[in-house]
């Protein structure tokens, strides 16, 4: 069986990637169980799993 490919792309790009003001820096606001945090941090992951697209107007220039 195959897996379904999920769309992977740069963290810059990535909804979760959000800016803390007080540290002034970026940071992955990912919620992640100790199994994940785990192989994210190893490098078992050649990319995000889960990355998830956060251009917001990717539905506005579909309706066009």
């Amino acid at each position: 069986m195959s897996e379904k490919k999920r769309p992977q792309g740069d963290c810059t790009t990535c909804n979760y990637y959000t800016y803390d003001e007080e540290e002034e820096e970026y940071y992955c606001d990912l919620n992640l169980d100790e199994d994940d945090y785990y192989h994210f941090m190893t490098g078992r992951y050649s990319s995000c799993p889960h990355y998830v697209d956060g251009d917001e107007y990717r539905v506005v220039r579909h309706q066009m």
